[in-house]
């Protein structure tokens, strides 16, 4: 019996090495990663600039505490300020530490203008923003939150349908929280046309637009960030993840408006930004902003795209719709996800779940229209099999 709190349903399998796209067990066995650490390792495995970087870094200092000035974090934070909309920078270690700063800091801003009843986070039905307990308020979901007391302080609406966002506003809306594309959710991309919506709603009832790209952001859509797409810009968004290419590494920007109300004393941590973090995540920048990067991305992402449409017509008895933006893409399926998910494993390919029982692509960003080729075969197959299931069931 192992050790661990029981809260995974861990597969036994067991990686040993990764290079590039590929993770190996200790057997040498082979598999397609088209999980990525769940949208982690943008950069694949073993990716040498990276490796190099930590190295390096090991050598030097490994932690210091933000007591200090910390040169690794001060220059990953004014490349991130330089290549965004935001002032200001907190690093953190994960996507849910950056959500609860985001949400702190939407709260102390209308604290410090004399607004201290402006405490309420509008989010959406679908969402997923972290394990915490106030992140798993601000997304609302049932099966999250069952069993760890009442949350106040969270209002939550259906994605889609701007006025009923307008009709949970009142005095005491702090924020609007999205995530441009979900992620757990079920692979759900917002039009261009509604985050546009909810920016109008927000200035127009003064409330601030809090974008969590932690899944989505850091090119994982064929832009820096996901919201570039609709030409505008939050006032406080969440980034982890691909940050640090899976060295545990989060940051919430915000623009100085915003975030001058986040004083000394009023957030803190003792991991956030340490100098191996911001080592790794200015290789992890280093690679990312490369000329022909995000380019690359949204080629494979439309290459990814019609692949799945024509797996969808080839067998629409399984698939039932295709979703998604660039490289993180999902299917609806008809058989269980779950089970459809070991399935593949089964066949060497590495693939996750999401709600709606649809199943998520997120392959790291390297990846080459090759192993697309190679991954959209692999689920071929596993629907081949369930048709000759099917068939012999029938006999």
């Amino acid at each position: 019996m192992s050790a661990l709190y029981g809260t995974y349903a861990r597969s036994e399998l067991a990686f040993v090495r990764g290079e590039g796209v590929r993770l190996l067990t200790a057997d040498g066995t082979r598999y397609l990663d088209f999980n990525a650490g769940i949208a982690v390792n943008a950069l694949g495995h073993g990716d040498p600039h990276i490796v190099a970087a930590l190295k390096e870094q090991a050598d030097k200092v490994w932690h210091v505490s933000n007591i200090y000035t910390i040169p690794e974090q001060e220059k990953l934070a004014q490349r991130l300020v330089d290549a965004t909309f935001a002032d200001k920078v907190f690093f953190t270690n994960s996507g849910a530490e950056a959500l609860e700063c985001a949400i702190k800091t939407a709260r102390r801003y209308f604290w410090d203008k004399g607004q201290k009843d402006r405490v309420d986070i509008i989010g959406f039905s679908g969402s997923f923003h972290g394990r915490t307990t106030a992140t798993i308020a601000a997304a609302g979901n049932p099966a999250y939150i069952e069993g760890f007391g009442p949350m106040p302080g969270y209002k939550h609406v259906k994605p889609g349908d701007l006025a009923l966002v307008e009709a949970a506003i009142d005095e005491k809306t702090a924020a609007i929280l999205i995530e441009p594309v979900q992620g757990e959710g079920g692979v759900t991309a917002f039009s261009d046309a509604y985050l546009q919506g909810l920016r109008k709603l927000a200035d127009a009832n003064g409330v601030l637009l809090i974008f969590d790209e932690v899944q989505c952001g850091y090119g994982r859509t064929g832009k820096f960030f996901a919201h570039e797409w609709a030409g505008i810009t939050p006032d406080i968004m969440t980034v982890a993840k691909a940050i640090g290419n899976g060295f545990p590494l989060g940051a919430c920007l915000a623009t100085e408006e915003v975030a001058k109300a986040m004083g000394p004393g009023t957030h803190g941590s003792t991991y956030g930004g340490n100098p191996m973090a911001c080592a790794v995540g200015n290789a992890v920048l280093d690679r990312v902003l490369e000329p022909g990067f995000f380019e690359h991305v949204e080629a494979m992402g439309t290459v990814l795209a019609h692949q799945l449409q024509q797996l969808m017509q080839k067998f629409p008895q399984y698939v039932t719709e295709v979703r998604g933006k660039g490289l993180i893409a999902g299917i609806k399926i008809t058989p269980p996800v779950r089970d459809f998910v070991a399935r593949l494993r089964d066949h060497k390919l590495l693939a996750v779940a999401a709600s709606d029982n649809v199943l998520r692509l997120l392959p790291p960003l390297i990846v080459n229209e090759a192993e697309i080729n190679e991954a959209i075969g692999i689920i071929a197959e596993a629907f081949a099999e369930f048709e000759a299931e099917a068939s012999d069931a029938a006999q």
